[in-house]
């Protein structure tokens, strides 16, 4: 049994302030709700389970986050684990739409499990859409998530199953210490990074830890002694300073000893120190004092207050060296800076700072980034490499700061500033030079776009040139929308030929009461209605037979083969998502088969058609037919045969096996004694569609029969 006031009791403590009678009230009673949630279940330590959501509000009471974020972080797993004993409409009831929005982003992102490391395994786009779009919805989201991978990282080594903690491990360390990171929540990136390094290499986790404990002491009173040096600068020339020592953490110095190819020894910044000031004048006031005590190391001066990071961090660092010979990293920032610099978003958002600043731009950004996977521009590989990105930072000619990942160019400048100088970019000037379109931007360049108004749209070979994959999703998405103009055309000459068959214009067509309810009940635009038509979603035949209505079997018949055919494919597994297939290769089961990210969702194609040569790897997904489904699908042959009389003969086999024929069209060669008649059927599977073929090759005068 919990004593609950205590643990109240204890997160006031944590928090550092006062809970109102009120807010007292609803923490209880989220703590009791919990409780029966979890009852009878225990993790994998042994503990009761709502140890965790307990250890997870703590976390979040670190955070000094308001009550709605405890009430959140205390229920966050009641709904997903709990078999049942407590809903949404719940918690909706008891705690309000907001507390149970939250909780419902938090259950929603825990159950990705993220495609990481080597894998080609590709997870649906869909998923990570909702990801996304639940972190970006609430930003209370993310800190709970954080808070609740905070935890579980801190108890992995309770799982028995090796391979699973090597998951959990390696999935933290590339996307939530990732988004930690550009969030600017360093409190929690540091550790998380500490933990997964623990378990992905614990011999160099280990050997590091006993080589900075060895000689911990040592630093210890070495940092003091800088410490103490520097109050006492500050003071002389009165800057009122809080200065302490900092340590890097065991994760950072194996990467740089990987990335630098350096040895323990070899690494001299292991500690720093770091003075907090009272405002920015005086952060500039503290580095002459620091350079007049120890000579600074040229090149190593970063004004990150003048140029603040992207994640919103701000501080001046300067690397200097010391009366014994070694390089020392002095931080100066004000307490804004440092509130700011430890607990990044989280800071912002408890100060309620209304100006939309670079912190609320990457929740813009995740909400982008789920625009571009609608569009299979993208995918959550390139979203783990964008996280994980250095950056360099440049300037319009009007001197405003713009963040790029290393290696951007001025291709992807033109398109940060706006997709529409992108795609009509015809040059660039930086630093008063005319460069190349690859030229690659470097810190402190001043970069001017020329732009033709005129011109058409961007290049392909642009993709060459391109770094950032934000900047190829907008040029592909322009292309696709091109695309889309074609399908739209399409679209209507099928419309038109339907108003000629019917004897009516167009748009009396387009006014049909039946055609409008089926737009209608298709949730379509006319746009829209034109480009599934276009992509042959719907053919000539189905709107036809759906205007015309000739026979209320037939219609019924054509509607279940169509509702049988909506979700006859699984994509890397999942059987939920709408697929439709492609009109160019009519694939069917037992064809072996890919999806293809289009426009319009997951496009099924035969995995050797000539229209996904030159796709690229992102947009293509595994694809398998589903067992079980016995829907029809259209596919076309094309025969080969002496006379033209000999049709109907050819017709009875279709007949005798039950198999409908949508169209047939025949094409006669003066030079030649044969036609070929081209037959558009509906097959069950490709066994089906090979048993037919054989057939029809058994028929006198067939010289050839081929699937077109």
């Amino acid at each position: 049994m919990i004593i609950t006031e205590q643990y109240i009791d204890e997160l006031e403590k944590i928090s550092a302030k006062s809970f109102s009678e009120k807010e007292r009230v609803l923490l209880k009673k989220a703590l009791n709700l919990a409780e029966y949630a979890h009852e009878g279940f225990y993790r994998k330590s042994g503990e009761p389970f709502i140890t965790h959501p307990m250890e997870v509000t703590k976390i979040l009471a670190t955070l000094k986050l308001d009550v709605i974020s405890l009430i959140a972080g205390l229920l966050h797993d009641s709904v997903e684990d709990s078999e049942g004993k407590v809903t949404f409409d719940v918690i909706r009831k008891e705690f309000g739409d907001t507390v149970a929005m939250i909780v419902d982003g938090v259950t929603k992102v825990s159950k990705i499990n993220a495609p990481v490391g080597f894998s080609d395994q590709k997870k649906k786009s869909e998923t990570i859409q909702k990801m996304l779009f639940a972190m970006a919805e609430d930003v209370r989201v993310i800190f709970v998530k954080l808070a609740d991978r905070l935890h579980n990282m801190r108890t992995l080594g309770f799982v028995e199953d090796e391979e699973k903690r090597k998951y959990k491990a390696l999935e933290t360390l590339e996307v939530y210490a990732p988004i930690a990171h550009k969030l600017g929540i360093h409190i929690i990136k540091w550790e998380l990074e500490d933990l997964s390094f623990k378990v992905l290499h614990p011999k160099e986790y280990y050997e590091i830890k006993e080589l900075v404990s060895e000689k911990k002491k040592e630093r210890e009173e070495r940092t003091k002694e800088y410490v103490n040096q520097l109050k006492l600068a500050l003071k002389e020339h009165n800057i009122i300073a809080e200065v302490e020592g900092r340590y890097k953490h065991y994760y950072s110095i194996w990467r740089k000893m990987v990335e630098r190819k350096k040895r323990f020894d070899e690494i001299y910044d292991l500690i720093g120190i770091r003075a907090i000031v009272r405002d920015i004048s005086s952060c500039y006031t503290a580095v002459g004092v620091v350079h007049n005590m120890w000579v600074p190391l040229p090149g190593r001066f970063k004004d990150y207050i003048a140029a603040p990071k992207s994640n919103g961090y701000k501080s001046i660092h300067t690397t200097v060296v010391t009366q014994y010979g070694e390089p020392l990293e002095v931080q100066i920032r004000d307490h804004e800076m440092h509130r700011e610099a430890e607990y990044g978003l989280i800071a912002h958002w408890i100060y309620k700072e209304k100006s939309i600043d670079v912190k609320q731009k990457w929740l813009l950004q995740l909400l982008d980034w789920r625009r571009e996977l609608v569009y299979g521009s993208t995918s959550l590989s390139d979203l783990k490499k964008e996280l994980q990105l250095e950056e360099v930072f440049v300037l319009t000619p009007k001197g405003e700061i713009i963040h790029m990942p290393v290696g951007s160019t001025v291709i992807d400048f033109a398109y940060a500033i706006h997709t529409e100088v992108g795609h009509h970019y015809a040059g660039a000037k930086v630093n008063g030079k005319i460069v190349s379109i690859d030229y690659k931007l470097k810190n402190g360049d001043v970069v001017e776009i020329l732009v033709n108004k005129t011109s058409k749209g961007p290049s392909l070979d642009w993709l060459k040139y391109a770094k950032s994959s934000r900047t190829k999703a907008k040029i592909r998405r322009f292309f696709r929308e091109k695309e889309k103009e074609r399908l739209v055309e399409e679209g209507k000459d099928v419309i038109r030929r339907i108003a000629k068959r019917l004897g009516i214009s167009i748009e009396a067509l387009l006014e049909n009461e039946k055609l409008l309810k089926f737009m209608e009940s298709h949730n379509l635009t006319r746009e829209e209605f034109f480009i599934r038509i276009g992509e042959g979603i719907f053919t000539f035949n189905d709107l036809l037979s759906l205007i015309e209505k000739k026979e209320e079997q037939r219609k019924r018949i054509s509607s279940r083969k169509r509702k049988k055919q909506r979700n006859p494919v699984a994509i890397d597994g999942v059987k939920t998502i709408d697929v439709h297939v492609a009109k160019c290769c009519m694939p069917v089961p037992g064809d072996e088969i890919v999806g293809v990210a289009s426009r319009r969702g997951i496009t099924i194609h035969r995995l050797g058609c000539k229209n996904i040569r030159n796709i690229t790897e992102d947009r293509v997904f595994k694809a398998d037919w589903v067992s079980g489904e016995s829907g029809y699908f259209s596919t076309t042959i094309e025969v080969e045969v002496d006379k033209n009389e000999r049709l109907p003969e050819l017709m009875s086999i279709f007949i005798s096996k039950g198999i409908s024929v949508n169209s047939v069209k025949v094409f006669e060669l003066e030079k030649w004694d044969t036609v070929y008649v081209r037959f558009t059927i509906m097959v069950k599977s490709l066994n089906e569609l090979t048993s037919l073929i054989r057939e029809i090759e058994k028929k006198a005068g067939v010289v050839k029969v081929r699937r077109t």
